[in-house]
């Protein structure tokens, strides 16, 4: 392939010319013909060459030239926001040092029990493997996710559960069925970056409340919902993102009483759930999915590669939740992600993966912060559990000036104003502590640090 690629890039074939015959070629290069067959396969996909049944294989009249990859990678130089984090995260070289991200390194992951459950769908009929998933999603993981929301003390049936492809498009939908153009949106400051993005994206307006250790400040919300009227208010209940913090008791209570006085909807994101060490306030719990939607998925726990999200609400809101799935996705979640998902959470190896998680996540932090204390960078709380912590800069520093400074060195960073809608956390830094083992983190944050000084 890459011989052909290279002999039409230097304009040595060029478009209408015929390619060498499969067995001249497979002489010439000392391959097998099916490997050269295997080849002009691969770069007719690409569209780059064509067949012509019985006479061989020819330059496409408009072949297109090598995709310089180069050309395409995300700018570092861009400015700092939330697209600018997750850009640069998800699109690093593997190998790439990435703190700033939000998941757990690979080698973290139940990998060989993926790849059972991935083996054990070759034995699926033939439906699960060609058909579009139905509306509500996988009946084998709803019934399992019903009873971990009983286990929880909330009392949901089949109509209250329906399944999405992920948890942001979980909110997604939700934003499409709940808003419209002008509508207010009550976030945390700060908040999971990617709320921002989104709720962008739908032209709404959002407005934030400062969040403190116990949860957001009551006082601060309990007067944005009588002065703004915010149609949402969109949170993490469990082990918040970025702070770490957890809600208690008695926020959560004021909470949904301001929420129900003002009629607002709450959509309480519980993907970071299953890292604390014992379960906390659950808002769905206490509203019994009257006025509490609860969203989540296992990308943070499973895989980020085989998606699958949920939302649980009340009936009459699924019901409508459905029919706009339908209309923008043509169906439920992938069958074969789900299966997955399903059969990962079927027996009790998800229990005892998530045991070792949060044991080593303790070290983890512990180990984490101790290093960036050293360097001046402490903790603003050390949470209960997951992979977040969020930290102050020393006095005078920018987050964004380090991030931008230690990405030209190869090290993603989450600088804290792309989590703050009123831009106030500029002295802040969020670390996946999962990714803080290699020393060169410390080394390249080190040097990043003194040039953003």
């Amino acid at each position: 392939m890459a011989t052909i690629r290279s002999r039409i890039a230097a304009r040595a074939l060029a478009p209408g010319d015929r390619l060498p015959s499969i067995r001249g070629l497979a002489a010439s290069m000392g391959v097998s013909p099916s490997t050269v067959v295997e080849a002009y396969d691969r770069l007719a996909a690409e569209g780059l060459i064509r067949a012509q049944r019985g006479s061989g294989f020819y330059v496409s009249n408009a072949a297109p030239l090598p995709l310089q990859l180069a050309e395409a990678e995300t700018p570092k130089a861009r400015a700092v926001d939330p697209f600018w984090v997750s850009r640069q995260s998800l699109d690093a070289e593997d190998g790439a040092l990435k703190p700033g991200c939000g998941w757990l390194p690979a080698e973290w992951m139940p990998n060989e029990a993926l790849r059972r459950a991935i083996r054990s769908l070759a034995r699926a009929d033939d439906a699960m493997l060609a058909y579009y998933g139905n509306t509500r999603g996988s009946n084998a993981l709803r019934r399992l996710l019903l009873g971990r929301l009983a286990e929880e003390g909330v009392a949901a049936g089949p109509e209250h559960l329906m399944l999405t492809n992920t948890s942001t498009q979980a909110l997604d939908l939700l934003c499409r069925f709940l808003l419209r153009p002008g509508d207010t949106v009550l976030v945390d400051d700060p908040c999971y970056f990617n709320f921002q993005a989104l709720l962008k994206a739908h032209q709404v307006k959002v407005i934030g409340v400062a969040y403190t250790p116990a949860g957001p400040d009551i006082a601060a919300f309990e007067t944005l919902l009588s002065t703004e009227r915010p149609r949402l208010y969109v949170t993490n209940s469990a082990l918040h993102n970025p702070t770490g913090a957890t809600l208690s008791p008695q926020v959560a209570h004021r909470l949904l009483n301001a929420a129900a006085a003002n009629e607002t909807v709450v959509i309480e994101d519980d993907i970071l759930a299953d890292f604390e060490p014992e379960p906390t306030t659950r808002l769905a719990a206490l509203d019994g999915l009257q006025r509490v939607i609860r969203i989540g998925s296992f990308s943070k726990t499973l895989s980020a590669a085989a998606r699958c999200g949920y939302i649980a609400a009340r009936a009459d809101w699924i019901e409508g939740l459905v029919d706009l799935q339908i209309a923008t996705n043509f169906g439920g979640p992938s069958p074969i992600s789900s299966e997955i998902i399903a059969h990962m959470l079927a027996g009790g190896g998800y229990r005892k993966h998530m045991e070792e998680l949060r044991r080593r996540l303790v070290r983890a932090r512990r180990e984490t912060a101790d290093r960036l204390t050293s360097l001046g960078i402490t903790p603003w709380l050390m949470p209960r559990g997951g992979f977040n912590l969020w930290c102050r800069l020393p006095e005078g520093l920018d987050s964004g000036d380090v991030a931008q400074a230690a990405v030209a060195d190869g090290l993603v960073l989450a600088p804290g104003n792309v989590f703050s809608i009123s831009q106030t956390a500029a002295g802040f830094m969020r670390f996946n502590v999962a990714h803080m083992a290699d020393p060169r983190v410390y080394k390249v944050l080190t040097e990043a640090l003194k040039r953003a000084a």
